[in-house]
């Protein structure tokens, strides 16, 4: 007796997600076994594995590849029973010419193998992948995986090929040859959200304020050995994270979404912290009840989602939630950023720049003095709708005074 397992889209998502399907791990007519991975879905930017929910043999595709899905919706079923195993049996050829045809020379059984240690095998392939490949001249074996298993993915081939194939004459103009390089799917996520946000959601504004950091560079001196012993590096942004949290609660509607009807004012305080992903780009795990954390769990935090989000290993609800962002562009060499784009549906995003020592005037009792600081510009750009230019200015000076008073 058979039945048909319906595999279904990963339901419960927040609003505005997008996902789609990046490949499938199986193809129709192979055995699949329960809770194997099947179904690679890109979401909120990170790639994660849908486990098959039966075993059984892949009888229907109904969400091809690269294409769109939303909650829920069904994508295709396995045909699960007696009657499917002799069927996955009598039908192994399905799977097997791709493979062979990868085979150069020999018999097809040890190149498929070797090529398959090499995570490369192109019956591991996926049809964007494999035609990415042929449009580029490639061999996948010369390209690294980093799909599950080395499987090699649509990005790989793209960080690892060459330019796309020209006609004879083409691509060519006064200043020399063109190279394309294909947006990503996470690339084009990204632009449509910034045009979303900047152009049709919240009208921006900056203020911009520069923060005195002896104190806070005195401090970590201090305990920097003492995090280090237990595990912990403790980043700047710990800091920032931290006057992020004092200063929001200084002027709670920096926490906030603007609504048709009222502003939402977020009593939970979880910030997203901007990170650069090489060859993924800008995601923005967010440390969950950073109110509520002292300087060493907000650094244990951040540590676990910078080093996680570097390897890959982000899960989708590591990037929902967040009330709040910052974004250190400071740490690659910026000095200053304006605006930053507003991560929707959130109200205001703080920027920091580069650290560097500059030349201040100060006061010593009825004398000025020119001194030289450890100083940086911080902004905050907002949505106007949200809050005037005299909170923003107050937001920014509790910010500052936080950081310039550390211990406070």
């Amino acid at each position: 007796m058979t039945r048909a397992v319906e595999i279904r889209a990963p339901s419960g998502e927040t609003e505005g997600t997008r996902s789609q399907i990046l490949r499938w791990l199986k193809r129709l007519g192979e055995s699949v076994a329960e809770n194997e991975p099947l179904i690679e879905i890109e979401t909120d930017k990170v790639t994660v594995e849908l486990a098959s929910p039966g075993s059984g043999v892949l009888r229907e595709i109904l969400k091809q590849e690269q294409e769109e899905i939303a909650p829920g919706e069904l994508l295709g079923r396995i045909e699960s029973g007696a009657a499917a195993g002799a069927a996955a049996v009598a039908t192994p050829a399905i799977a097997a010419p791709a493979v062979v045809a990868s085979a150069a020379g020999g018999s097809a059984g040890a190149p498929a193998r070797r090529e398959r240690r090499a995570g490369a095998a192109a019956g591991e392939l996926s049809p964007a992948v494999s035609r990415l490949l042929r449009e580029r001249g490639l061999d996948a074996a010369a390209i690294r995986g980093t799909g599950p298993g080395g499987r090699v993915t649509v990005e790989d081939v793209l960080r690892g090929g060459t330019a796309e194939p020209r006609e004879p004459g083409a691509g060519a103009d006064a200043a020399g040859e063109i190279r394309r390089v294909p947006h990503t799917a996470v690339r084009k996520r990204i632009a449509e959200h910034m045009v979303q946000s900047l152009l049709r959601t919240a009208p921006h504004v900056t203020t911009v304020f520069e923060a005195d950091l002896a104190a806070v560079l005195a401090d970590r001196s201090r305990r920097r050995e003492e995090f280090a012993r237990r595990g912990v590096p403790l980043t700047l942004t710990a800091y920032f994270v931290q006057a992020a949290v004092a200063a929001i609660r200084a002027v709670p509607e920096a926490n906030s979404r603007w609504t048709d009807t009222a502003l939402e004012i977020h009593e939970p305080i979880h910030i997203g912290v901007a990170t650069a992903v090489e060859g993924t780009g800008l995601l923005v795990p967010v440390l969950r009840d950073a109110g509520s954390r002292d300087l060493f769990d907000t650094a244990l935090g951040l540590n676990d989602l910078v080093t996680r989000a570097r390897a890959g290993e982000l899960s989708p609800a590591d990037l929902r939630g967040g009330t709040f962002t910052i974004s250190n562009h400071g740490v690659s060499g910026s000095l200053l950023a304006a605006p930053i784009i507003i991560n929707q549906p959130q109200s205001a995003i703080l920027g920091v720049g580069k650290l560097e020592k500059r030349p201040v005037v100060v006061d010593e009792g009825d004398e000025e003095k020119i001194m030289v600081r450890p100083r940086c510009y911080v902004t905050l750009t907002l949505d106007h709708r949200v809050m005037d230019g005299h909170r923003a200015n107050r937001f920014l000076e509790a910010l500052v005074h936080t950081l310039g008073a550390w211990p406070a």
